[in-house]
């Protein structure tokens, strides 16, 4: 599985990206009607698995690059395998980010710069805009601070 993002139409309201793509590599997609049930929960425990996955992944990239001694194929290898888990990341957070509310034009809590236009030069370090939304990268992946070294359950 391959995940491409510029391949799959933009999520309906209410509709969730899964994690899984159909037989001929087709984008799943989940209604829930705001009640979360069976389906959601596998989709979540195997989004769970996969940012496991990945943070496994890019430790084991990390010392493959690390290694002067490293040969083609470990590299290549790793390359694979991150690039897979990149795939898989990008997928949850499109998913994600597809079930945020979005923030209306004239909505300012006072947390954000105006969006006037000036002196918006630079990208933002951490703040992602996709499909109309603007977040940061933990809003993105509603992401938690955990130990990597303890399992989660």
């Amino acid at each position: 599985m391959s995940y491409d993002r510029d391949s799959v139409p933009a999520v309906a309201p209410g509709l969730r990206l899964l994690p899984w793509e159909t037989d001929s590599g087709k984008p799943c997609f989940l209604s829930t009607h705001g009640a979360p049930g069976l389906l959601a929960r596998i989709a979540d425990e195997i989004e769970a698995d996969q940012l496991r996955d990945g943070a496994q992944v890019l430790k084991g990239a990390q010392a493959v690059l690390g290694d002067q001694k490293s040969g083609e194929f470990a590299v290549r290898h790793a390359l694979r395998a991150a690039t897979q888990c990149l795939g898989d990341v990008l997928r949850i957070a499109d998913s994600r980010g597809a079930r945020l509310p979005r923030l209306a034009d004239n909505d300012d809590d006072g947390d954000r710069d105006r969006d006037d236009g000036a002196g918006d030069d630079e990208p933002h370090a951490g703040l992602t805009h996709h499909s109309g939304y603007e977040l940061t990268a933990f809003q993105y992946f509603n992401a938690t601070m955990t130990d990597p070294g303890v399992e989660q359950r």
